[in-house]
């Protein structure tokens, strides 16, 4: 399943975000990389230990708890902080497979990567190359979107950067464990939870209808949820 979660950053936000960054050090993006990640992995990243980073990625995480189609989408037990990349002419990350556990040296937090996360910190129009491919079972996905937007989808994937050709490329990326683990189950809860909203929207939360579905909801929720 892979979603777009429009305007987790504000416009304001994410022009914060690129005068901030502007003004960093970055360094060899193979840092974080896994071993056979990092023999196709050619671009920049904050130092992941660093003030910058950390600093901007609570940001993120406080936009993320405040927002209900990413909460709906994921329902998330825990988020890896984020982290920040840049891709210029020439750079690009062939295709590979996120490692299925990642550790945080400062933290000690440690999580299995059920979703991977990409957060858009510049336009479309700034920069050509640059999509990110993401397989699955029903073929290549390409995805592009609006600076402050984010795309959801399974680390299980196989997936991949192109080659920017023109001008910067500029994210976040960061992983998450769900409470859900089976990805079907997960699907499931949020095409329920989307319908619920729809008919919170016509009916009311008072309908009894919307009330029954609602503890169908969470019933599922109590009964597929790792914690």
């Amino acid at each position: 399943m892979l979603i777009c979660v429009p305007d987790v950053l504000t416009k304001d936000d994410v022009a914060d975000f690129r005068h901030i960054m502007d003004t960093a050090e970055w360094e060899d993006g193979r840092s974080t990389a896994g071993s056979q990640s990092a023999l196709v992995k050619q671009n920049e990243q904050l130092p992941p230990t660093g003030e910058t980073a950390r600093k901007l990625g609570e940001r993120i995480l406080v936009a993320l708890a405040a927002n209900p189609l990413f909460i709906s989408a994921a329902v998330p037990l825990r988020i890896f902080p984020p982290l920040f990349n840049r891709y210029g002419a020439g750079q690009y990350f062939g295709e590979h497979v996120d490692n299925s556990i990642r550790g945080d040296h400062l933290t000690g937090m440690r999580i299995r990567t059920d979703l991977s996360v990409t957060l858009f910190l510049a336009e479309p129009g700034e920069y050509d190359g640059g999509a990110l491919i993401v397989d699955d079972y029903y073929g290549s996905h390409e995805v592009k979107l609006p600076a402050g937007h984010l795309v959801l989808y399974p680390s299980t994937s196989l997936h991949m950067v192109t080659p920017v050709t023109r001008g910067t490329r500029v994210a976040s990326f960061f992983w998450l464990q769900s409470m859900i683990r089976d990805a079907h189950a997960r699907s499931l809860i949020f095409d329920l939870d989307t319908t619920i909203q729809e008919l919170v929207e016509r009916l009311g939360r008072n309908d009894p209808e919307v009330r029954r579905l609602t503890n169908i909801y969470h019933n599922l929720i109590r009964f597929w949820a790792e914690l």
